[in-house]
């Protein structure tokens, strides 16, 4: 597996230097080595993407589209599909909100992070469900009557919780119904291979900073024709074929439409570099059982969960801690353990504030704690990094 960029020994706050910890990989991952190493081999050759016959440009426009063949390889499109390259998750559905035909229905669940939730306009949000079942039923209910002018979106799986949602069920739902479904995969893509037709989707979004690449580039990937009829995002150079004297303007067609301006070339590289590395496969499910198992057994933490609790995870744990305010708790595990967590409610403030209370509740107590403790695993992350966050909360 491909090796993360790591900053080594931090200091404690008694004097001692321990290996850092790094349990905040669900929002920002590492970069990997061999993203760093595509980025340095192609600074020297750095210049202007589709703008230039020079070698720099032409190098560059090269690379840049290479790396779109490579997302729409890995990811599996086909002839109807295209890549766009946004800023992350967030950017992507944003366009697609804009893409998305006038009188179309957007349904999603009000368990999204907000990438998700707030894009939509006149969305129908279907409550949290309780069980992969629940919410298949739960959306073939909801698709009698909206029809097939409708968008269904949703996460592949939650940044709260780690639980894996039944994308591929949903879509075979959705498209019994002549529905579209696009699919959050940003917390997907980094534990396990990405595909539009083992999701059964015909969207898919997810940001290169949480594939082990920089910031700064995304991806909306499915089916072109939405696309390819809706005014461009944004309006500027790139996106305009041809602007005439009295201003009427002839806009381009495929993934130029919507990436007007001079693209992000390193972001695209490096996004591409990732996803092509982590085919190889994760490791990380044993430390998710270590880590659950752990905290399972610690009187005052309780995991937030919203299917059972042996569903299917990806390696992000959040839970809440009796009698601790989580930032101090958080401050404390990096000054005196060399750990870094998240806390906060993660951007999905209504599933979050649902959970907390529920885990108040299972922790016998009337007080809501008013976030949360994230711990997210990755490549990088170590049995004894888990055991350090045992030991610490215990």
């Amino acid at each position: 597996m491909s090796v993360v960029l790591s900053p080594g020994d931090v200091k404690l706050r008694d004097g001692r230097s321990v290996d850092f910890a790094n349990l905040d990989i669900a929002a920002t991952a590492p970069c990997l080595r061999v993203v760093a190493d595509a980025v340095a081999e192609l600074l020297p050759y750095y210049g202007s993407v589709h703008r230039g016959a020079g070698a720099l440009s032409e190098r560059c426009t090269r690379e840049y589209e290479q790396a779109r063949e490579t997302v729409a390889d890995v990811l599996g499109c086909g002839a109807g599909d295209t890549v766009v390259f946004t800023r992350n998750t967030t950017d992507a559905f944003n366009l697609l909100a804009r893409a998305v035909p006038a009188g179309t229905t957007v349904v999603t669940f009000d368990t999204e992070h907000h990438a998700n939730l707030l894009p939509w306009a006149g969305v129908v949000r279907l409550p949290a469900p309780r069980s992969a079942d629940e919410a298949v039923d739960s959306l073939t209910r909801c698709l009698y009557h909206t029809g097939k002018n409708t968008l269904v979106s949703v996460t592949a799986a939650s940044n709260v919780t780690g639980e894996l949602w039944p994308v591929a069920r949903l879509a075979a739902v959705a498209h019994r119904f002549g529905a579209r479904i696009a699919v959050d995969a940003a917390q997907l893509a980094p534990h396990a291979p990405v595909s539009l037709a083992d999701l059964g989707a015909d969207y898919v979004a997810f940001s290169g900073h949480k594939i082990y690449a920089p910031f700064g580039a995304g991806v909306l990937v499915g089916r072109a024709d939405w696309l390819d009829t809706a005014e461009p995002y944004l309006a500027g150079g790139g996106a305009s074929a041809n602007v005439a004297f009295d201003g009427t303007v002839r806009w381009a067609t495929g993934p130029a439409r919507h990436e007007a301006g001079t693209p992000n070339l390193l972001g695209a590289v490096a996004l591409a570099t990732a996803l092509r590395a982590l085919q190889e496969g994760s490791h990380e499910q044993a430390l998710v059982t270590r880590l659950r198992a752990g905290l399972a057994s610690l009187p005052h933490v309780e995991e937030l969960r919203l299917f059972g609790p042996e569903a299917p995870r990806v390696g992000i744990v959040s839970f809440a801690v009796l009698g601790e305010d989580p930032g101090d708790l958080a401050v404390r595990l990096g000054r005196d353990h060399g750990i870094g967590v998240r806390t906060g409610l993660f951007c999905a403030h209504p599933l979050t504030r649902r959970l907390l209370a529920e885990a108040a509740a299972r922790l016998g107590t009337e007080t809501v704690p008013a976030q949360a403790v994230r711990a997210s695993l990755g490549l990088g992350t170590t049995p004894e990094h888990v055991d350090r966050l045992l030991t610490a909360l215990a």
